[in-house]
């Protein structure tokens, strides 16, 4: 199959009305919130506790989501199951899914090695582990795979890197109808200009980015801005990553401005999923969830 650029893709309306789920804005499985311009999913990561200490089964995330959020797209995080993630648990998972009437909308896939390793052989490697993520995603019904584009060495090294991993990923899932998509996740990876000339370097339609609002952090003393950063992402978005931490007493986020974020996510005429992605400590995640649900509702009705 020849390589279909990200310019041309977009330039084609023929095709882009074909092939809706590969548009960086056009993710939607159905309107949730009615008055909102985006759609709300609920990242696994935000019961990150409870799935790991055995208190929440991954099986019943779908259901959790649906009945304990109010939810209906959900995300999964492929370290939350790996060790079970054979064929078998991939249809029950899609089964529990499809019982509740829950879409399934991305895996965030780690673990499986670095895609912009500059080590040939062990990108390769990284490359393949990350295949059966990919068939996976095929079978649960989602649009993508999230994942990292990590590497040791130069910028510069590490862009070229991660650019050949990234490219040879994404033309294996294009052959299963799903994107690529890469998070702002520490390292170069969160400097915004470096993961924008990734995405153009790659030139792939199936290739795009998460951009998370809170994951700026470039080592332990350098932070990019989150704003700049999310702006330089969007072009590119398949999908949005809505991180909080804490809340004040009006139940604003204390460390992220919601409203200017979201500002910036209309402003490029993104309309699909915003994943609640909730990582504080002061409120259970159960609250910290609900507070962000909160939040996203508030400020994408005032925005819409």
């Amino acid at each position: 199959m020849s390589k279909i650029n990200r310019r041309s893709f977009l330039s084609s309306s023929a095709k882009a009305v074909a092939g809706l789920s590969m548009l960086p804005f056009a993710t939607k499985a159905g309107i949730f919130s009615k008055d909102l311009f985006f759609d709300i999913s609920l990242a696994q990561w935000s019961l990150n506790k409870g799935f790991r200490n055995g208190e929440l089964d991954p099986l019943d995330f779908a259901k959790i989501a649906k009945e304990e959020y109010g939810i209906q797209a959900i995300e999964y995080v492929s370290q939350l199951f790996a060790d079970k993630a054979d064929a078998a648990y991939i249809k029950e998972l899609k089964k529990r899914a499809d019982d509740h009437g829950v879409r399934s909308v991305l895996i965030m896939v780690d673990r499986e090695g670095n895609l912009g390793d500059t080590k040939k052989k062990e990108r390769k490697k990284a490359v393949e582990n990350h295949y059966k993520w990919v068939e996976a995603a095929k079978e649960l019904g989602c649009h993508s795979i999230r994942v990292n584009a990590a590497g040791h060495g130069t910028a510069e090294e590490v862009k070229k890197a991660a650019i050949d991993g990234l490219g040879s990923l994404t033309e294996f899932a294009d052959k299963h109808d799903i994107n690529v998509i890469v998070e702002n996740h520490g390292g170069y990876s969160s400097i915004g200009t470096w993961l924008a000339e990734v995405m153009e370097g790659v030139d792939h339609a199936r290739c795009g980015t998460l951009p998370d609002f809170g994951n700026f952090r470039i080592n332990k003393t350098e932070r990019y801005d989150m704003y700049k950063g999310v702006k330089e992402l969007m072009p590119y978005a398949k999908g949005v990553s809505a991180k909080a931490y804490n809340f004040d007493e009006q139940g604003n986020s204390v460390e992220i401005d919601f409203k200017r974020m979201l500002q910036i996510v209309k402003d490029a005429g993104y309309t699909g999923y915003v994943g609640i992605e909730y990582e504080g400590s002061k409120l259970s995640e159960k609250e910290g969830i609900m507070a962000t649900k909160k939040l996203l509702e508030k400020v994408g009705s005032q925005l819409s």
